[in-house]
């Protein structure tokens, strides 16, 4: 039977491979990618948590659903960063961006 640990170990190896894609990568679209994964490792535990400590509500399930619409609009905004970058500088190396440095 799969149990909270599982469930718990799954969203924290997620979060881990997010936070290494936002630390390791250069592309803004790889970093806009590893940000995905760490918000759904945190809809994984409130699904999780909610299912093993209260059934009956379904609070982890708003607040997941309400991760989700934010992870939509947070990948909208980013991605149109994006390509404006790319329009502008032919590059979407997060190094090469350098246009809000002094």
């Amino acid at each position: 039977m799969i149990g909270l640990g599982h469930y718990l170990v799954s969203g924290a190896l997620l979060f881990a491979a997010g936070l290494f894609a936002v630390l390791t990568r250069r592309n803004a679209v790889a970093i806009l990618m590893g940000i995905e994964l760490m918000l759904n490792a945190a809809n994984i535990n409130f699904v999780a948590f909610t299912k093993f400590v209260s059934p009956e509500l379904v609070r982890g399930h708003i607040a997941a659903l309400i991760v989700i619409t934010l992870a939509a609009c947070e990948a909208a905004v980013g991605l149109a960063l994006v390509i404006s970058a790319y329009r502008h500088l032919e590059t979407v190396q997060v190094d090469e961006i350098n246009l809000m440095k002094w």
